[in-house]
């Protein structure tokens, strides 16, 4: 590739091997995409506490943005229902007592900017792996808590009224309050309901036909027809006309700390999104996933959407799985479906001017649904009770602390499962199996042989000032067991670091293993490991002869110093627990 390629946008690049048979199926997946596009906006903008305009007005910017800059063939950005939430809980608390539209509009703006910006400098300073700290059960967890905060709040809008409430529990208790005082309008109740009926039945039984577009025309249909407007029924009415001129949004800086706080939440949930989808259907087309790049195209459009009245984005698997089946080949599909909408906005601001509430909150409540992942839960508790209830802890924070909070716990627990990975890693002893190769689990293999006086003991994980002490008191353990061990060969292959505490630990064990007449062995140190150890100082006091390449050779050694046997079996498992005060064993032989 010549260096003035090079330098081109990614999307820019992707032009020079475009088909001429794409063109087609590009523009009819634009036009489709376009039907599931204009309402999910709409909705989503309202989701977020702003005017259903600004989600077209995202919409448009934030496709023709990414089709410049970004990687991928397929993916669809745009308005999402998992950010809606997380921008109303930043914004909202700064908008004035009783509201004002176009201060919202421009705090979500400048939210969008500063998504942009945060994924823009994490791209280049190449941290695409921060994904990785919202960990499969917690994210699970997350997203559960999020359809659940998102079903609740839009129930009261569905039935055609509105609850004034802080909380997931204060929402309930108002719904309520609102339905026993029949605050409800049945005519929206009838719409909102049934268009989540008719949304889900299309979805389950008819998945080709744009379930939300036929939802929201008969929608607009049946208001037209029976006059809804005059029964009670909310209406979207006439949208504005034209597109927004390029703004710099204006904020205070006393604005500035929970946006910023919002906006490195929003890019850590968009993040994750965007590499999982781009994962799934970069399989699907033959493309390899280039998360910084990812990074760069999600962050240019989010700039794009804060530049134009619009507010932050993300991957949608929903719509990208639309364009997929529509025959999408790249991001013209994109760029259509963005040209298509601001005819729409400039041409025919009243197409949905009979649209009810109602229906909105009909789309929103079935893409809940959709988010929801009730048998990722089931299927956690079945396989490991502890990430389930990890995934719970998340789905709590969010359900009852809130979005924002809810993200910070997400995260935070994915880092206190690894920490606890650490503190608490496994470990055995191993024994010699007849016919199977090496050595292995005694818990595995309960009839594997032992060589008296020597200990195989495996702990696998690294080092560290966290569980020391846990190494530190297995092997005194070990020690201190009946029949005393003369050496404890650590199978040291899991280890692959040991920070200056676990150090500190390995030399005063060592010491006192050697004033009882033990050895303390290590078999297979990985270089790095052992150059590590050396610079420690430790290889000047553990005895040179105490380090082996292989198990085998550890073994082997000992064999020929003592002339020991391999005995019928060892115990199933090790002895576990502190060290308990015992009477130091007698040196080895020789």
């Amino acid at each position: 590739m010549s260096g003035s390629v090079r330098v081109l946008p990614p999307g820019v690049r992707e032009l020079r091997g475009y088909r001429r048979s794409w063109l087609g199926r590009d523009l009819a997946a634009g036009a489709v995409l376009t039907a599931l596009l204009v309402p999910q906006g709409m909705a989503y903008a309202e989701l977020a506490g702003l005017p259903a305009i600004t989600g077209l007005y995202t919409s448009i910017t934030c496709l023709l943005a990414y089709a410049v800059f970004g990687p991928s063939r397929i993916l669809v950005l745009g308005p999402d229902s998992s950010l809606g939430p997380m921008i109303a809980a930043t914004v909202l608390p700064l908008v004035a007592a009783g509201g004002d539209p176009e201060r919202a509009v421009a705090l979500a703006s400048m939210l969008a900017l500063l998504v942009g910006v945060v994924m823009v400098v994490a791209a280049w300073a190449g941290l695409g792996f921060v994904a990785d700290l919202l960990s499969k059960p917690t994210m699970v967890g997350y997203i559960n808590g999020l359809a659940l905060t998102i079903l609740i709040g839009q129930l009261p809008k569905l039935l055609g009224f509105s609850v004034d409430a802080d909380g997931l529990l204060q929402e309930v208790a108002g719904f309520v309050r609102g339905v026993a005082d029949g605050e409800v309008v049945p005519a929206a109740a009838t719409v909102g309901i049934g268009g989540v009926v008719l949304v889900l039945v299309l979805q389950r039984w008819l998945p080709k036909v744009p379930a939300v577009l036929v939802m929201v025309v008969l929608a607009i249909a049946a208001t037209t027809l029976f006059d809804l407007g005059s029964r009670g029924v909310g209406l979207v009415g006439e949208l504005p006309q034209g597109f927004p001129p390029l703004t710099f949004p204006g904020v205070a800086w006393s604005d500035l700390g929970l946006l910023v706080g919002g906006a490195l939440a929003i890019a850590l949930v968009a993040l994750a999104d965007t590499i999982s989808t781009a994962s799934a259907f970069a399989e699907r087309t033959g493309q390899e996933v280039r998360g910084n790049q990812e990074m760069s195209g999600i962050g240019a459009a989010n700039i794009a959407a804060g530049l134009f009245q619009g507010f932050p984005v993300s991957t949608s698997a929903s719509r990208t799985a639309v364009a997929e089946r529509a025959g999408a080949r790249s991001q013209l599909t994109g760029v259509t479906g963005a040209v298509l909408i601001l005819l729409m906005i400039l041409l025919l601001p009243g197409l949905f001017r009979n649209l009810p509430d109602a229906a909105l909150a009909a789309v929103v409540v079935t893409a809940a649904l959709s988010l929801a992942d009730l048998p990722a839960m089931a299927r956690l508790w079945r396989q490991r009770k502890v990430e389930f209830a990890l995934s719970v802890a998340a789905l709590a924070g969010v359900a009852l602390l809130g979005v924002l909070p809810g993200i910070a716990i997400a995260v935070g627990l994915s880092i206190l499962n690894v920490f606890r990975h650490a503190w608490l890693p496994y470990q055995t002893t191993l024994g010699l199996v007849d016919g199977v190769a090496g050595y292995h689990d005694v818990r595995s293999y309960p009839a594997a042989r032992r060589l008296p006086g020597l200990v195989i003991y495996r702990f696998d994980a690294p080092l560290l000032f966290a569980n020391a002490k846990t190494f530190r008191d297995e092997i005194r353990t070990l020690a201190r067991s009946e029949p005393a061990p003369h050496w404890i060969v650590v199978a040291a292959e899991p280890v692959t670091d040991v920070d200056t505490t676990a150090a500190d630990m390995l030399l005063d064990l060592d010491r006192l293993l050697d004033e009882h007449g033990q050895a303390l062995v290590f078999a297979e140190l990985k270089d790095p490991v052992r150059r590590k150890l050396e610079r420690y100082g430790l290889t000047r006091v553990i005895e040179p002869r105490h380090f082996f390449p292989t198990v085998e050779a550890a073994v082997e050694t000992f064999r020929a110093r003592t002339g020991a046997e391999w005995t019928e079996r060892v115990p199933a498992t090790a002895p576990q627990g502190p060290a308990p005060p015992g009477v130091p064993p007698p040196r080895p032989p020789g």
